[in-house]
């Protein structure tokens, strides 16, 4: 598929083979992250929603992808993707037990039934595209509690400025690979996620030499932001 689809959209395959590459640094950004949680066997204020969502999106993006045709650069990293969420969020449960990733299996399982069950042929994929933008959308919207927190103290403590960066770049990429295979499920949702990880790039350079410090410890910090989560 691949080969084919840089013989007749060479401009495509470009943009998709740099998707991958910065969609790839994506995923390994929170290894610090990770590292730090293994060395210091707690969670600390990190949360696991946005790893949860994210494994989410890239099951669904491989389920659409499949279904698809000239789609297997979103198969390969979608793989990838799905590979490490799963590795970060083993890294998550064995340091806490608030994690909700079977949640992801038992959607994740209804989504394939139901689509296989009651639709077919153009319909199915057209619904798999509509799930696949709101998965995608929730990836980059999955950070608002952070956001929010940066705000209330001041503090950039608890969002990784990599991640954010990695996760902008990876949006106006995956953008002009939509339009060039002239797939609207794919460029939507990166229209917003641009727009969401500059917002977290403004608020990290805002926030990233001031000396105020939270006023909380980091366990209240950690349950005030599964508290808003709720709210989101």
């Amino acid at each position: 598929m691949a080969a084919g689809l840089s013989l007749n959209q060479p401009w495509a395959f470009a943009f998709g083979l740099l998707g991958n590459v910065i969609s790839f640094m994506v995923c390994v950004s929170p290894i610090p992250t990770f590292y730090r949680i293994c060395r210091k066997k707690t969670t600390e204020g990190f949360q696991s929603v946005p790893y949860v969502v994210a494994l989410f999106s890239a099951m669904i993006w491989i389920y659409y992808a499949l279904i698809k045709t000239n789609t297997f650069l979103l198969i390969t990293i979608n793989s990838i993707a799905s590979f490490l969420e799963i590795t970060y969020l083993i890294i998550y449960l064995i340091y806490t037990a608030k994690i909700i990733l079977l949640l992801d299996v038992g959607v994740f399982s209804s989504i394939v039934l139901c689509t296989l069950l009651f639709f077919k042929g153009s319909l199915r994929l057209k619904v798999l595209g509509w799930v696949s933008v709101i998965c995608s959308t929730s990836v980059f919207a999955a950070p608002l509690s952070i956001m929010r927190l940066v705000i209330k103290t001041k503090s950039v403590e608890f969002m990784p400025f990599w991640l954010s960066f990695f996760l902008t770049l990876s949006a106006v990429i995956w953008f002009g690979f939509g339009l060039f295979i002239k797939d609207i499920y794919v460029a939507i949702p990166n229209v917003l996620g641009f727009a969401f990880g500059a917002v977290q790039m403004v608020l990290y350079i805002i926030y990233k030499d001031s000396n105020t410090k939270p006023a909380q410890s980091k366990d209240q910090i950690a349950s005030n932001k599964a508290a808003e989560i709720n709210l989101v």
